[in-house]
């Protein structure tokens, strides 16, 4: 299940994951009012490791298991997405979710980081600016009404820490790619490992939440919108470099703000958002064409 690599791949995969994982928060808003943060995430990735491994008769490939690379795929899947999305879920409760989609939106300085980093890979000029872009956007987005201030300083570390993690592991993804060339392993090892995390920590609270609710059902979709995302943004990090992938992802918000208003009509578009879209869009634009 690998697309092929050419031409605007990877920005347009990068594109197409940042809206899947758009739909993925717009469903999910639907099913967690049902039940606690932990159970919804653990329900997601079930259903997520679900659609990978229901076509694995077709894609997964034997020799695959016998590469070293597989220990770095599983050690993604200890802290992505059961952790990750924890964290960021923690930090919407302390900071409020003005405040916490700001300090996330800090993930595609990250980008820059790991690329250059672990990656060793050259951002151009028009990638630095455009990855500034993207973060000041996300952040026109965000702020909207007014901050709370009631929380202690280290609450920042909380969506700051699920942005790097997440980022980490998209460095991690393409680093075990160079020897296992499939998108789709990428996001079964990491899925299933981390559907495993999930069930043993919720096994251990005292009183998790209900799995079977009113919510059910849309939490699965949303477990099924993020493996697509997955696998766009994995077979994008084939395609593309991470500095240029990265930013492009960080535009998640635009597609959440755009769904919420024309297709779930929930958000209403003002001013400052409108601007927000366009510099992200045009910051995304701009790292495209590197």
């Amino acid at each position: 299940m690998d697309l092929s690599c050419g031409g605007a791949a990877a920005p347009l995969l990068a594109a197409a994951a940042a809206f899947m994982f758009a739909n993925g928060v717009q469903f999910t808003r639907y099913g967690v009012v049902h039940t606690d943060s932990p159970t919804a995430t653990m329900i997601q990735i079930g259903a997520a490791v679900g659609c990978y491994w229901l076509v694995a008769p077709w894609f997964l490939q034997s020799w695959f298991w016998l590469q070293p690379a597989v220990l770095l795929l599983a050690a993604i899947g200890l802290f992505r997405p059961f952790i990750t999305g924890n964290l960021a879920m923690a930090g919407t409760r302390r900071l409020g979710p003005t405040l916490a989609s700001t300090m996330a939106s800090t993930s595609v300085l990250f980008g820059l980081l790991y690329g250059v980093l672990l990656l060793d890979e050259t951002p151009t000029g028009m990638v630095v600016w455009g990855t500034l872009l993207v973060m000041c956007g996300v952040a026109l987005l965000s702020a909207r009404g007014r901050l709370n201030r009631s929380w202690p300083l280290w609450a920042l570390l909380l969506p700051v820490g699920a942005g790097a993690l997440r980022v980490l592991a998209q460095a991690l993804a393409k680093i075990g790619m160079e020897s296992i060339p499939s998108a789709y392993f990428v996001g079964l090892v990491g899925y299933s490992v981390s559907f495993a995390v999930a069930v043993l920590v919720n096994a251990r609270r005292r009183d998790p939440g209900p799995v079977r609710g009113p919510g059910f059902k849309w939490l699965v979709i949303a477990g099924g919108c993020y493996a697509l995302a997955i696998l766009c943004l994995n077979q994008a990090l084939r395609c593309g470099d991470l500095v240029m992938v990265s930013p492009i992802i960080a535009s998640t918000p635009v597609f959440s703000l755009l769904l919420g208003r024309f297709v779930f009509r929930e958000a209403e578009m003002d001013g400052r958002a409108a601007l927000g879209v366009l510099v992200v869009v045009s910051g995304a634009v701009l790292v495209s064409f590197q």
